[in-house]
Parts: structure tokens; sequence; C-alpha cells
């Protein structure tokens, strides 16, 4: 049985975190896959997406209304924060629970899947 991600319609997260990330995982690097011209530089080593490293953060490439529906438009090239954030829909995650407090949102619950 499958079900479809909290995170199509969340995006909450995109739009209250920081997403800071080593520059490697960037186009610029030789094996890197996120697009640099999407990315600024944080720290010698590290960069973040755009968007996220101000008072009030949304990443460039969030899309959509928050809480109804959104995506990601470089889904398949994220960088690791991103591929790494578990819904709370998935597993407990406070740090979802806060994101999505922020804009008005309840708290997931995660599912668990009966074998």
């Amino acid at each position: 049985m499958s079900k479809v991600s909290a995170c199509l319609t969340c995006g909450a997260c995109c739009a209250f975190y920081r997403v800071s990330f080593y520059w490697g995982e960037a186009t610029g690097a030789p094996a890197g896959y996120v697009p640099s011209e999407l990315t600024e530089i944080f720290h010698p080593h590290l960069l973040c997406m755009q968007g996220t490293n101000q008072a009030q953060p949304r990443c460039v490439a969030l899309e959509g209304e928050i809480g109804k529906h959104v995506g990601c438009r470089i889904y398949q090239n994220r960088p690791s924060p991103c591929r790494e954030f578990v819904a709370g829909d998935e597993i407990a995650n406070p740090y979802c629970d806060k994101a999505r407090a922020n804009y008005g949102l309840a708290a997931l619950i995660p599912v668990k899947e009966v074998a």
C-alpha cells in the first residue's frame, strides 16, 4: 500500500530552516548535483540554498503554497539536508513539527505500516 507524502502538501521546512551543505554537492564541483546557480556561499566550505539564509527563509527551489500544495523544482538534485530530512508522518520529527507550527499546521502523526 502506498501513501502520498505529507511533504507534497506541506513545504514548511523549506521555508523555515537554512539549508546549508558542503560545497562539493554543487554542480561547480566534479561530482556535484545541486544547481550552483541556486546556491550562495555561507561559509568557506559550505553553501546554502538561496533564500534560506535570511530572517524569513524560503528556499528558491520551493514552488507552491505552504500547507496547500508544494513541490521542489530540483527534487532529484536536492542537497543532503533535504534528502535526510524526514517528514513527521514517517517518524516522529520535532523539527518537522516546529516548522509546521510556524505556519499554523498541526504536527503530523507517524504512520506505522502493518506487515
